[in-house]
């Protein structure tokens, strides 16, 4: 007991502590969740993470006519959880992860950009779906379902809202 309060008085942070963990912000690539410090919590829930197999086989049929908009933040227990789920399903499928814009953002769920205002995005994460320039749908936060439904429920253009849909 001691030594854990010795420990938090000299300003460490135990691995995965998000309260003093350096935050990614603005543009990025996957390739950045990748690194550390971010590597410690994406690679192991990319790792684990096992889809549906209905869910994937509507997801890989639909998801290629879709551009993705993503804002999250690294500080976040629910993008933590749900974009390295998000990548596994992106990889699974074969989507051209070249038609992802991936933005993350601080606390106050800003960009340096502001770009979270032309978007809407109150909560993070928040993964939309367009197609020729228009919004279809959106995830947000967490699943009504589970990740991999809720998403193939969208990319396959049924009736799907997500938890703040009605606010």
């Amino acid at each position: 007991m001691v030594f854990f309060s010795i420990f938090m008085s000299t300003g460490l942070s135990i691995p995965g502590d998000i309260s003093k963990e350096e935050i990614l912000l603005g543009e990025f690539k996957r390739a950045d969740l990748e690194q550390k410090p971010y590597a410690v919590w994406f690679n192991r829930a990319y790792k684990n993470y096992q889809a549906e197999e209905k869910a994937l086989k509507t997801i890989k049929k639909n998801i290629g006519d879709y551009n993705i908009t993503l804002f999250m933040g690294t500080w976040c227990p629910d993008s933590r959880r749900e974009i390295p789920q998000f990548y596994k399903l992106l990889d699974l499928t074969g989507y051209d992860s070249e038609k992802i814009k991936a933005y993350a953002v601080n606390r106050n769920k800003e960009t340096p950009k502001h770009l979270e205002k032309d978007f809407d995005v109150k909560m993070v994460p928040t993964i939309i779906f367009s197609k020729n320039g228009e919004e279809v749908n959106r995830f947000v936060e967490f699943s009504i379902e589970t990740f991999a439904k809720d998403i193939a429920q969208i990319v396959s253009e049924k009736e799907y809202k997500n938890p703040y849909s009605d606010l």
